[in-house]
């Protein structure tokens, strides 16, 4: 069984290899601390998504406890699933747009404004010994994003989905998404000199090494 004590917190990106090694201890021996550490480790980034698409935070959290409830009862079944990170998004987004019809609600795009809201990075600012005034630069660079970019860009640094994932995901072509992050990379360095002031902070997300 896997050896880990719960986290409070939720992880920085969900990780594909460590959704499989709790399944398996959630299938192999019906463990419900792996279960939960499952539930804590991708609740955020789960609900996130779904609220992206529902606008509703009571309605995003059914949703994501609707989709627990299947886990457990498909466990079995789910250990045959390659990329389990990439099935749990798709899951989230098909559930919350079956409940948008039951409710009778127009389905909304995933390029709303309300998408989504940077509130903390997703690298260490005391890592970067980066100071709390430019980390709040970083952020209003990011969160003035166009409403797509900033879906893709979270998506891909922050969900830590490939490119191919998040073309999955928003049925795009992954050009499309290239596309995106290269929008969203030159606004973020036209809005702030992250190449010169941070080259590690733009090796991050541009995803080049120095």
């Amino acid at each position: 069984m896997l050896n880990k004590k719960l986290s409070s917190t939720p992880t920085i990106a969900m990780n594909n290899e460590y959704i499989k090694c709790l399944l398996k201890d959630i299938v192999l021996y019906n463990d419900q601390k792996a279960y939960k550490e499952l539930f804590v480790s991708t609740h955020e980034h789960l609900q996130r998504f779904a609220l992206s698409i529902l606008r509703s935070k009571e309605d995003s959290e059914e949703v994501v406890s609707d989709f627990f409830i299947s886990v457990w009862q498909k466990r079995a079944a789910l250990l045959d699933i390659e990329n389990l990170k990439l099935y749990f998004f798709v899951s989230i987004k098909n559930i919350s747009i079956n409940k948008l019809r039951q409710k009778k609600r127009a389905i909304a795009s995933f390029n709303e404004e309300y998408l989504v809201h940077f509130k903390s990075p997703f690298f260490d600012p005391a890592e970067l010994l980066l100071s709390k005034e430019a980390v709040s630069k970083i952020l209003v660079a990011i969160n003035d994003l166009p409403p797509k970019c900033k879906l893709i860009f979270r998506l891909i640094k922050e969900d830590n989905l490939k490119y191919a994932e998040v073309a999955d995901l928003l049925s795009i072509s992954v050009k499309t998404v290239e596309a995106q992050m290269a929008i969203a990379l030159k606004k973020i360095g036209d809005s702030y000199n992250f190449k010169i002031q941070f080259p590690e902070l733009h090796s991050i997300l541009t995803g080049k090494k120095l």
